[in-house]
């Protein structure tokens, strides 16, 4: 199994490492021709306006909408989240999206950098207990269609309640950086996602 992390701008190095703790062969993706080698597909923590315009420079944003129109299995975290949402609030009038997810994301949601912070998730088919997430100049979910499966919100403080973590058939995005935490447990559940997938394609 080969999970491509695309590595345009973002955190690619510690997905990278991840999914590798997680026991399959992960690569870098810069160009369509990679794109087509691999059976998944990472989509990193970043700044979603930059990945957004190399997306199109580097000629993957096509590419990118049709492996997942096709049923590719993508996981997006942070900026990732946001670049598989149909809508985006907030963001440059520009900015393009691989779409996939019925969902309105706004983008900053939880404010800028300096107001990052840590807080338990609780991710529904995750097991072992919260998550400590961690959300940097993070989005929300503000809705989802009917196809959405919430898995998780923040349990407690002022962002309680907020939606931060959804799937969509074979597409999962997390407002937060699991590949920060040395917490593998969202990587191997996409990890079992992209398995089960894998007879279907």
């Amino acid at each position: 199994m080969n999970i491509g992390v695309l590595a345009l701008q973002g955190d690619v190095r510690e997905h990278l490492s991840a999914l590798a703790e997680s026991d399959v062969l992960a690569r870098p993706i810069r160009r369509p021709e990679e794109l087509a080698d691999v059976d998944a597909l990472v989509l990193p923590g970043g700044e979603s306006t930059a990945i957004s315009n190399l997306a199109v420079a580097f000629g993957l944003l096509d590419p990118i909408r049709k492996r997942i129109a096709d049923g590719m299995p993508v996981y997006g975290s942070c900026a990732g989240m946001i670049m598989l949402a149909e809508t985006v609030l907030d963001g440059r009038p520009d900015q393009e999206s691989f779409q996939g997810i019925d969902m309105t994301v706004r983008r900053n949601a939880f404010g800028r950098q300096v107001d990052s912070f840590e807080a338990p998730v609780t991710i529904d088919e995750v097991e072992g207990g919260d998550f400590h997430a961690i959300f940097i100049r993070a989005p929300w979910v503000e809705e989802v269609g009917e196809d959405v499966r919430v898995l998780g919100r923040v349990a407690d403080g002022p962002a309680a309640g907020r939606i931060v973590a959804v799937r969509q058939g074979n597409l999962l995005a997390t407002a937060f950086h699991p590949e920060l935490t040395g917490d593998l447990r969202v990587h191997r559940y996409f990890v079992e996602m992209v398995r089960q997938a894998a007879p279907a394609r």
